[in-house]
């Protein structure tokens, strides 16, 4: 496995040039507008969320120390007696640690057709050398008030919240959750204006529709 740092940026600009990229914070409708986007573009969704469960069987103390120390927390542990600084802290995204396997992953995926990576793990500055044009990657931004009723409404059945949090406080995990995602977003836009890359403001104004039709103009996707 090569880490990120061992690429020949070149190359994967070229390699890359079908890859689509939607990123950002949590809640704000990444994987609801992939799948617009799928369904009117053929294009293949490349989810972030489902990928990351086939990391575990490749990351390594060496290269990938804050997913491996995540790994060995008890799942209580990783929402509650700690802030939301120290949740933060603690991304293994935050220091690189998965851009280089998404990278692993998407040279594997066909390119015929394009591909939309729906991931809250990519930030800005590993995105960036990736690119070939800057349009190609759209960082979302949900507000807070956006953000706490989406996963507000995620987190409503008891089950799915006992996966996430275990059985901790809830009410404590899902504050934590809620900050540690705010101190994501404003990483997200620092490093996206220090890359002159783009940030939509999601605040349930405007519809999924009308923001789908936007990253189809912006990822240049035609209809078949």
């Amino acid at each position: 496995m090569t880490s990120l740092n061992e690429h020949d940026f070149a190359d994967l600009v070229r390699r890359l040039a079908h890859v689509r990229w939607i990123a950002g914070g949590a809640g704000a409708g990444k994987s609801t507008l992939s799948q617009v986007l799928a369904e009117r573009y053929d294009v293949v969704v490349y989810d972030g969320d489902l990928a990351e469960r086939h990391y575990i069987q490749r990351c390594s103390p060496q290269r990938h120390p804050y997913m491996c120390a995540l790994l060995q927390t008890p799942l209580e542990q990783r929402w509650t007696g700690r802030t939301p600084e120290e949740i933060f802290q603690s991304m293994p995204s935050l220091h690189g640690e998965t851009i280089g396997l998404v990278i692993e992953d998407l040279l594997t995926l066909p390119t015929d057709r394009p591909v939309l990576v729906d991931d809250f793990r990519s930030l800005p500055e590993h995105v960036a050398p990736l690119l070939k044009w800057r349009e190609q990657a759209v960082f979302l931004r949900p507000t807070p008030e956006f953000r706490r009723h989406a996963l507000g409404a995620r987190f409503a059945d008891p089950a799915r919240a006992r996966a996430n949090w275990g059985n901790c406080d809830h009410a404590e995990a899902m504050a934590n959750r809620l900050g540690r995602d705010e101190l994501w977003d404003d990483e997200v836009r620092r490093q996206a204006l220090k890359q002159d890359l783009p940030v939509l403001d999601v605040d349930g104004s405007r519809d999924i529709a009308e923001l789908a039709d936007e990253l189809a103009a912006r990822f240049l996707l035609a209809r078949n």
